[in-house]
């Protein structure tokens, strides 16, 4: 009779099951399948690309992370699932000898409850109906009793066939995320041990060459303050330096790229966002109102208008005499200009504990009261700072970001919970054309620039294709030899170790058949998501060589003559 009621159960599984899986949409386990088929995708793409992979080594943890919590949930959802069945086979287990009882007694009944046994037994004729009705219920009981263990039978057995195929599933799973991060891993210790070398090769730069770099990116008057747009360069890509073909290396933006990014303030406001949205684009802090407006602030030393001084102001009078930003902007950005210098000096001095330069070093500071438009962003916004902890915060600002907000630590100051890092833009930065169209501060006149110039080509930055080999040229030999470095500086000035500078024909004769005579095309690779160039790749004369972005960035201004400069991670190639 067990043989046969496990038949019926079995026929009854295969059926439910079959059912079952023909019907039933993606579940987790389905899901989890496209995402690490996405992540498998990723990572090829990963071993395609140029190196470093920082950017894409980041967004493939973070995927990877994310299935990881996937997985380690189900798993935890199958033993959950595993050990409730095990409750359950138990209980069912304990009612085996109550279904026998039952299938046994309930045949016995059907077989007893026919109409002519009852009449034809001893059962005196006024019980008789009471009799047979008695039989059927207990019949019928004992029917109820049968189906209801047996479908729990055939429910048990279906789930725990679901529930060893998701187990056969999830291991595959966790296979496949275990071989993705195993290979994340392994990419991961490459691009360090990249960039450790790396790292030692600009380490390896003698302090005379560092600090000729300071000097040629001193010489360029970056514009750091939006009020004073003086200097910075020219955008040559329709300037003609009276030579064909050409290359010129253009960067997004100007240093600091920390905190408030004064051109893209302009965007938004005009964009309709108001002053604390706006900050909090540029910022991980508190907008914070009614701080004590009776700080005095203690101004000593000359600012960049030849003015000295050695005063005491009130914090609400200080903000009165910055210049950081030009008066005619609109007013949601003159608000949050005033909010931001407002916390920086307060933070600066330590609530006026200490003084605080005049200058662009620290802020820009005049005698004269600025205009009337930027007296009252100060007035709609006294007594508002931005804090972290409940002290206000450095809150850093520079002219143009160039599409971009860095966090503190990402270049090379001390890192800060305050800052952050992002696209500063209206849409999804995903190409050089989405920078350009998109970016807050797109308006800004240093947004896309090639710095430096010399005089004798229209003064422009242009360089011509035996020029840029020389770089490139320059960038392999010390590479392949870092002993050479104090002999490959620009050849148009003194050698600052007092060494023989190699020109282009002794770096050629050293590289030998390596070297490139001239360059006839460069392509760029960069992460938008970071805003970093990642490859340059270079071809002429037949090869072609790729190097990562920070490493031809330090070589190129080296090696490039007068004062052309690539100031920032993010730069692009224009050929001509």
């Amino acid at each position: 009779m067990r043989r046969i009621i496990l038949l019926l159960a079995l026929a009854f599984f295969l059926f439910t099951v079959l059912g079952y899986f023909t019907s039933v949409r993606a579940d987790e386990i389905e899901d989890l399948q496209k995402q690490i088929d996405q992540l498998n995708h990723a990572r090829e793409l990963s071993v395609n690309a140029t190196k470093p992979l920082e950017g894409q080594l980041d967004s493939l943890k973070r995927q990877l992370a994310q299935i990881q919590a996937s997985l380690d949930n189900l798993s935890a959802n199958i033993k959950a699932k595993q050990k409730d069945l095990d409750v359950r086979e138990d209980k069912l287990a304990l009612q085996q000898a109550l279904l026998e009882e039952r299938v046994k007694a309930y045949y016995i009944r059907s077989y007893m409850t026919d109409p002519l046994l009852v009449i034809f037994s001893s059962i005196q004729a006024g019980d008789l109906f009471r009799e047979l009705s008695y039989r059927q219920s207990v019949t019928r009981e004992d029917r109820s009793i049968i189906s209801s263990i047996t479908a729990e039978v055939v429910d048990l057995l279906t789930q725990k066939e679901k529930l060893e195929k998701d187990k056969v599933k999830l291991a595959a799973l966790q296979g496949e995320v275990d071989k993705n991060a195993d290979f994340l891993g392994g990419e991961i210790k490459k691009a360090k041990a990249y960039q450790a070398d790396l790292t030692g090769k600009i380490a390896q730069l003698s302090a005379k060459q560092q600090e000729l770099l300071a000097q040629k990116l001193g010489s360029l008057n970056l514009p750091t303050s939006a009020y004073a747009m003086h200097g910075g360069c020219t955008d040559d890509r329709n300037t003609d330096p009276g030579f064909s073909p050409r290359f010129a290396m253009f960067t997004y933006g100007v240093p600091n790229r920390v905190g408030l990014n004064q051109f893209g303030a302009k965007g938004r406001a005009e964009a309709g966002q108001n002053a604390q949205t706006i900050l909090q684009a540029y910022y991980n802090a508190d907008y914070t109102t009614g701080y004590n407006s009776g700080i005095n602030i203690h101004v000593t030393g000359s600012n960049e208008y030849g003015q000295s001084f050695d005063d005491n102001w009130n914090i609400e009078d200080y903000v009165k005499h910055l210049y950081e930003m030009p008066a005619g902007w609109p007013m949601e950005a003159l608000k949050a200009q005033a909010i931001a210098a407002r916390s920086y000096a307060l933070a600066y001095t330590n609530n006026g504990a200490g003084p605080i330069c005049p200058s662009q070093q620290c802020q820009v500071v005049k005698k004269e009261i600025n205009d009337g438009n930027w007296q009252a962003a100060v007035d709609a916004t006294r007594g508002i700072v931005l804090t972290s902890g409940g002290q206000p915060i450095k809150a850093w600002f520079s002219s143009t970001h160039g599409g971009y907000v860095f966090s503190s630590g990402d270049i090379g100051w001390s890192s800060t919970p305050f800052t952050k890092r992002g696209q500063d833009a209206s849409g999804g930065i995903n190409s050089f054309a989405d920078l350009q169209n998109n970016a807050y501060d797109k308006s800004s006149p240093v947004f896309y620039c090639d710095w430096g110039s010399r005089a004798q080509y229209n003064k422009t930055a242009w360089l011509k294709p035996e020029e840029l080999a020389d770089i490139v040229n320059v960038l392999m030999l010390a590479k392949k030899d870092s002993g050479t470095q104090v002999h490959l500086s620009q050849v148009d000035k003194p050698n600052p170790d007092g060494q023989e500078t190699w020109d282009a024909d002794r770096v050629k004769r050293e590289l030998g058949s390596q070297a490139f005579n001239t360059i006839s095309s460069v392509s760029v690779s960069a992460d938008f998501g970071s805003g970093q160039t990642t490859t340059v790749t270079v071809s002429g004369d037949g090869k072609t060589q790729s190097f990562s972005g920070g490493e031809f960035k330090n070589y190129f201004n080296l090696r490039a003559p007068s004062n052309i400069n690539i100031v920032g991670p993010l730069f692009n190639v224009e050929q001509r």
